[in-house]
């Protein structure tokens, strides 16, 4: 049996080295489909499908607050002790907060100046839930959070070995964080990471002795939670929805209508990057099917051809199963050959898909490290290569059984043959042109819900605004670091105005506050609007719409009567069908510092772009000052040009100004979150669409122009007969119209149901889009016809003597 399938394998060497062009065209289409697959799927594994880093990870959740604004929302300190002694699901609940190096960080001092690092701040179980423990030294201990205890830190072991050396005498050591002092007690593993606190270089304690862990109503802590073996998600989410509505009848005032919902934390570390990659693995897929689809029809073609030596075959004594096993040796020699070159097509597809990531988006994806090859890519692979291999082995067979093998003997049954494989190649046709049409739909929608994204009102002008952010040293004063930055920029050739927020626009760094107004009853409303602090320039320089009343002056600072301007939301949700100005709002639990309404700005796009604008408030910057802010600066030359510059006034004004984020305004919506998913989705998408459509076009050109060479003599006896060569045109186009209309038809209708079921992905557009759906069936029908039209021109020329003769 062994040297049997060696002489099969031989022969089948033999015959595809035979037929070079067939072989390659195969190989080729067999290596697209599983490498799109198998690269698409490495991402799906290592962010779906791969455990995470932690022990027994499917038990821990996360627990959030929400409220009408956000429904998942950060919890202050005292709900989180709060939680963790009323709940009964948990084995055990800590909290985190992270500063992220990019949005301000923590100021470690050096001895070559001040840096800016990331740190997270953790309650001390935080690594005994996770199930993590130190490579070197200890975790933190039970008592260390509180005021008297001293600050202790751990390190990454990415920090303890560039800013330590990886010594193991740096246990004891103390660094200086925020000017504090803070102790090395241990070194986290090298393949720890936490993805929602970012890449941390420095873990410290969350002290209860902190300036916002005293109120309730500051809100600063994300949660991680151990689920009790026997309890399940939703017992867990019954029981803190128990506790929130405890906490709201005893603290009213700070937890009204507050509520607690519980999330895998699988979840929260994936978020929206979930939806994206299962859409793409989809597209993969349906252009894998679409490159088998195409090696089927020529394995079709050939197999037609080859009807002749077949029957020979089965006449001289070869049993099927010889036959079959024959078969099977050539379809396995193609698999290999495809399947190996898509496997290393995929480890390069990852590595450039990976590289086209952000650098600020992949250090909050940690479980794309090492992305590459590995066993269940592997497996992967080999499994839809098993797959194409059973279809090319098994694909004649089932369209003409061993039984009517000897009709291939006879012209006659040559002819019956073919038409066989050509109604059959038609099928498989009509599939392909129904999965391109699906491809090229969700690429028509992902493309139009990106350019409705990109074109959505801002409430400002973005052109000519370069932006940065600083962070100036340890005990500067921040009123006074801000007028100096200001004045200096001013001065600079060009810049027209400059403004400063907390936090740019079209970002996160947002705080929620629940706010009363002054002289209305309270009767359990929840009135809740986002804040920040911005400066008299900020709404100038944005070139943003004031609405009513006026912006705010360089004269009202701490010791001026507290002023707040309000955006349009705001303004039509709690004072409709009165005016704002001159009234007071005040924050719960500081009535005695009311807010007058000064101003009511025009709605600006301060979160992401694909969230609608809600309510919002403005404080002077003066009233509420800090040395770590944003700046915006309006120019009257190229924006990128203006950027060096400001870096180097920066330095000038102070060293130890910590610079970060210099970027213009447009490419900071052009690169936000929000817009890249929403950009990667339809590129890759609309990639696979392109590859489908020309692979789809290509098999109809193939099928018509087989169709063609059957019909010879047909197509001979009609001219002949005085045919028109108009008539012999329509014959053939009318079968590709038919084929393409049936194709693109069913397409439509599926591309309907998989638009609904993606349309997390899509912004501002309907999946039964008309003009995409009419759009994309005009291109495939147009594409069909203009194939089809060679192989048609090639039937008109046929010489009736030559095919007469040739039959």
């Amino acid at each position: 049996m062994m040297n049997g399938m060696a002489q099969d394998f031989r022969y089948a060497i033999r015959q595809l080295q035979k037929n070079p062009g067939f072989t390659c065209t195969v190989v080729l289409m067999l290596a697209l489909g599983i490498s799109a697959c198998a690269a698409l799927f490495g991402f799906v594994d290592a962010a779906l499908i791969r455990p995470l880093p932690y022990r027994d990870a499917g038990r821990l959740v996360s627990v959030f607050t929400s409220n009408a604004m956000e429904s998942r929302f950060q919890a202050s300190y005292l709900d989180f002790k709060d939680w963790r002694n009323l709940n009964h699901v948990f084995s055990s609940i800590d909290a985190y907060s992270a500063s992220d190096a990019a949005n301000g960080g923590f100021m470690l001092s050096t001895p070559t100046g001040a840096q800016q690092v990331a740190e997270t701040r953790v309650t001390p179980g935080f690594f005994h839930t996770l199930g993590v423990s130190p490579v070197l030294g200890r975790d933190f201990y039970s008592n260390e959070d509180s005021p008297e205890s001293a600050h202790k830190v751990m390190l990454s072991y990415a920090t303890w070995q560039k800013r330590f050396g990886g010594r193991p005498n740096v246990l004891g050591e103390s660094v200086v964080l925020e000017g504090v002092p803070s102790i090395i007690i241990g070194v986290l593993p090298r393949d720890f990471h936490f993805a929602p606190a970012g890449p941390a270089e420095f873990w410290g304690i969350v002290h209860a002795s902190d300036y916002c862990e005293q109120f309730r109503g500051c809100r600063n802590l994300n949660t991680v939670a151990r689920i009790k073996e026997e309890v399940s998600i939703q017992t867990a989410m019954a029981d803190m929805k128990s506790v929130a509505l405890q906490l709201e009848r005893q603290y009213p005032e700070s937890n009204r209508d507050e509520e607690a919902s519980v999330v895998p934390l699988s979840e929260v570390i994936v978020g929206k990057v979930r939806s994206l990659l299962l859409v793409l693995l989809g597209g993969a897929g349906l252009l894998l099917l679409i490159a088998l689809f195409n090696a089927m029809n020529l394995l079709l073609a050939r197999s037609a051809s080859r009807t002749r030596e077949i029957a020979v075959r089965a006449a001289l004594g070869a049993s099927g199963a010889r036959l079959i096993r024959q078969f099977a040796a050539e379809g396995l020699v193609l698999v290999i050959a495809g399947g190996l070159l898509g496997v290393v097509s995929a480890v390069f597809a990852m590595q450039f898909l990976t590289k086209l990531i952000p650098a600020d988006m992949i250090g909050n994806m940690p479980y794309l490290r090492g992305l590459g090859l590995n066993v269940h890519v592997l497996v992967f692979a080999c499994g839809a290569s098993l797959v194409a291999g059973v279809q090319f082995a098994l694909t004649p067979f089932l369209r003409v059984p061993l039984s009517r093998l000897p009709e291939g003997l006879s012209e006659g049954g040559r002819s019956s043959v073919g038409t066989r494989w050509r109604r059959f190649g038609s099928k498989l046709v009509v599939l392909e042109l129904a999965t391109a049409t699906i491809l090229l739909v969700g690429a028509g929608l992902l493309d139009k819900s990106l350019y409705r994204l990109l074109q959505e009102e801002v409430g400002f002008e973005p052109d000519h605004l370069a932006t940065l952010q600083i962070e100036g040293p340890i005990g500067v004063q921040g009123t006074a670091l801000a007028r100096e930055v200001v004045g200096r920029i001013r001065s600079l050739p060009g810049v027209k105005s400059v403004g400063i927020s907390s936090t740019l626009p079209v970002g996160t760094g947002w705080g929620v506050g629940r706010f009363q107004i002054t002289g209305r009853p309270d009767h359990g409303e929840r009135d809740e609007a986002f804040y920040r602090q911005v400066s008299p320039g900020y709404f100038i320089t944005l070139q943003a719409r004031l609405l009513r009343g006026r912006y705010f002056t360089e004269a009202e600072d701490v010791s001026r009567p507290r002023v707040v301007i309000i955006n349009q939301t705001l303004a039509k949700q709690y004072f409709s069908g009165e005016d704002p100005i001159g009234k007071y709002i005040s924050y719960f639990g500081e009535p005695k510092s009311a807010m007058q309404i000064v101003g009511i700005v025009g709605d600006i796009r301060e979160g992401p772009l694909d969230t609608k604008s809600r309510p919002a408030l403005y404080e002077p910057f003066n009233q509420d000052p800090w040395r770590g802010f944003s700046i915006v600066v309006r120019t009257a030359q190229t924006e990128h040009s203006l950027l060096p510059t400001l870096l180097a006034l920066m330095h000038q004004i102070d060293p130890g100004i910590s610079v970060h984020d210099e970027i213009t305004m447009t490419d900071l919506i052009n690169e936000s979150p929000s817009a890249y998913l929403h950009r990667s989705s339809a590129w890759l998408v609309g990639s696979f669409a392109v590859a489908a459509f020309l692979l789809s076009v290509v098999g109809l050109y193939g099928v018509v122009t087989y169709s063609v060479s059957q019909r010879i003599r047909e197509i001979g006896v009609r001219i002949a007969l005085g045919a028109q060569r108009g008539s012999v045109y329509l014959v053939i186009l009318k079968e590709a119209a038919w084929l393409a209309a049936t194709g693109t038809a069913l397409g439509l209708v599926g591309s309907v149901a998989v638009a609904r079921v993606t349309r997390s992905l899509l912004y501002n557009v309907q999946s039964w889009d008309v003009p995409t759906l009419v759009g994309v069936a005009v291109i495939l029908v147009v594409a069909s016809m203009v194939a089809s039209y060679i192989p048609a021109r090639r039937a008109t020329k046929v010489d009736p003597m030559v095919a007469l003769r040739y039959e």
